[in-house]
C-alpha cells in the first residue's frame, strides 16, 4: 500500500479514494473515572506505543504524553511535510522551516461538550512573507491534517465484536 512516488507531481485525479497508507493504534487500561483516558495506546505495527497522562491543568498528576499533544504532533509533522515538499518544488530551503501547533481542549458552548481548536505557527528564516503566503496557502490545501480540520473527514463509530 505504501506509494514510492508520493508527492504532488503524481497528484490523484481518481473518483473513489485511493488509501495510500493505513495505521490501527488501540487504547486501553488506565482510569477513566473522570471521562478521559489514561492507559497504554500502541499501534498495530509497535513502533508507537506510550503511557497517556491526563494534563495537571484537568486534574491529572502525571506529566506525560496526552491526546491532544499527539494530535499537535501528528498536525505539526503533517503541515511541516506538505511546506517542506512544496519548498523544494520552489527551489527554496526547506532546512530551517518549523511548524508549531497549539491545541487547545475547552468546553463548546454550542452544547456545552468538549471541543478543539487548533493554530499553526510557522517559523521560515530567510523567506520573505509574500513568498511564504502563497505556499502556506498550498501547504493548507495539500495536508489532510488542515483539511480535516476545516471541513472534517468521514468517519465511523463501530461496536467490534471482542
Amino acid at each position: 500500500m505504501n506509494d514510492p512516488n508520493l508527492s504532488t507531481e503524481h497528484d490523484y485525479n481518481g473518483s473513489v479514494f485511493k488509501p495510500l497508507y493505513v495505521t490501527r493504534v488501540a487504547v486501553g487500561g488506565g482510569s477513566s473515572a473522570h471521562g478521559r483516558a489514561t492507559g497504554q495506546a500502541r499501534s498495530a505495527d509497535g513502533a508507537l506505543a506510550l503511557e497517556l497522562r491526563m494534563p495537571e491543568e484537568l486534574g491529572g498528576d502525571n506529566p506525560g504524553p496526552n491526546p491532544e499533544q499527539l494530535f499537535a504532533a501528528g498536525y505539526a509533522a503533517c503541515f511541516h511535510g506538505a511546506l517542506s515538499l512544496l519548498a523544494r518544488r520552489h527551489l527554496l530551503d526547506p532546512g530551517q522551516i518549523t511548524v508549531e501547533a497549539t491545541v487547545t481542549f475547552g468546553r463548546d458552548p454550542a452544547d456545552g461538550g468538549y471541543e478543539l481548536r487548533a493554530d499553526l505557527a510557522v517559523t521560515w528564516p530567510g523567506v520573505e512573507p509574500a513568498s511564504a503566503a502563497p505556499l502556506l496557502a498550498h501547504a493548507a490545501a495539500l495536508c489532510p491534517y488542515a483539511k480535516m480540520t476545516r471541513q472534517g473527514i468521514p468517519a465511523r463509530i463501530t461496536l467490534a465484536r471482542s
